[in-house]
């Protein structure tokens, strides 16, 4: 530079009378005004606007903090840095000063999330392991405090500058409420805006102390690994489809429904294996056939029972064989019986033909056992 430019230069930033700064980014949290040897001419007007705070900082110390509005720069509204200039001119000539812009607007849609996941122990489905992702905002609540443990000497600070650390502490903290929590990993999507509410109340402090506060932390997902998800969905599918092999009956049913009205699809159904399952179901009835052949069938007029044993129905027997389970004591009041044309599985002393086999009921202090069934 020539040093007719180099002057021209100087004059013109010393004549320039207005500082301000217009902020067209939408990540700049501190912008330093750039003057010519950070000379400022005494009267200057300096404009504020809202969501900025202009900070003065005079030999690496920070002098004024100004807020919103037009601002005449002379001693009355610099009374630090008047202080520190000391000049008995009333500071007429070009002064010499830093001036940054900090931004006290609310910066929104701020990422956090955990880089690797969290251990923690779920009551029902043991140790398990967490990813979680969420936003939150920020802003600078003490600009001077900001400025002085965050910014330094740099000319420029964008959000990207600060937010890991923030994503850090952020993390650590969560983290920490999870384990405490104990809430079970299914239920913890009921507990999101509790959780973020406290961590945000939590992190209050420690903010603070670098002159910032974040508002509004949110918690958008908490994922479990893939293959935890996949084992987690066929248990999902298996609760909805119910009784599987009622489930399984019912497709085959459809197989074959579907084979006769194509029957030239049939050597593909079996080929798919699909004729595995329709072969096993034609043997079945086939050997289902063949006892049938060798046990006689049931007289007519001739009542069956069954009951329930160990979760497993038992029988059919006819009333004279019934009677001979409840000598044994195998067949109590409390039993469920079910008998051909029964609406449903009833306790044993609430079928009619069924408690009349009991007798008459024990007497108070007496043993309820075999004593008072009649014998076979």
């Amino acid at each position: 530079m020539s040093m007719w430019e180099n002057l021209k230069n100087r004059l013109s930033n010393e004549f320039i009378d207005i500082v301000e700064f217009i902020d067209d980014t939408n990540n700049t949290l501190v912008y330093r005004f750039d003057r010519y040897r950070n000379e400022i001419k005494n009267g200057a007007k300096l404009i504020v606007r809202e969501g900025q705070a202009a900070c003065f900082v005079r030999e690496g110390q920070l002098a004024d903090v100004l807020g919103p509005g037009t601002h005449t720069l002379d001693t009355k509204n610099l009374p630090i840095l008047g202080t520190l200039l000391g000049w008995k001119y009333g500071l007429e000539s070009p002064f010499k000063a830093e001036v940054y812009f900090v931004s006290t607007r609310t910066f929104t849609d701020q990422k956090w999330g955990t880089m690797n996941p969290v251990m923690m122990r779920d009551p029902e489905f043991g140790p398990v392991r967490l990813r979680a992702f969420g936003t939150y905002a920020l802003r600078v609540a003490d600009p001077g405090t900001f400025l002085k443990k965050i910014v330094g000497t740099d000319g420029r600070l964008t959000t990207e500058e600060i937010t890991a650390q923030l994503r850090n502490l952020i993390v650590s903290r969560f983290t920490d409420i999870l384990g405490e929590s104990k809430i079970p990993v299914l239920d913890l999507a009921s507990k999101y805006d509790e959780m973020g509410a406290f961590m945000a109340g939590k992190m209050k402090g420690e903010f603070s102390d670098f002159g910032i506060e974040v508002v509004n932390l949110l918690i958008e997902n908490l994922s479990l690994p893939p293959e935890v998800e996949q084992a987690l969905d066929k248990r999902t599918s298996m609760g909805v489809i119910g009784d599987l092999n009622r489930y399984t009956q019912f497709q085959t049913a459809e197989a074959i429904r579907d084979a006769a009205k194509n029957p030239g699809t049939a050597g593909q159904f079996v080929g798919i294996g699909l004729g595995q399952n329709l072969g096993g179901l034609m043997g079945g009835a086939m050997a289902a056939g063949q006892q049938a052949s060798s046990v006689p069938p049931a007289i007519p007029g001739q009542v069956r029972y069954y009951f329930a044993r160990d979760g497993q129905p038992a029988g059919p027997f006819d009333a004279l064989s019934l009677r001979a389970q409840i000598a044994s004591g195998a067949v109590t009041r409390e039993t469920l019986v079910w008998k051909e044309g029964a609406p449903a599985w009833m306790p044993a002393s609430t079928l009619a033909d069924v408690a009349v086999m009991f007798g008459p009921p024990p007497m108070p202090g007496s043993s309820a056992g075999g004593s008072d069934a009649p014998k076979p």
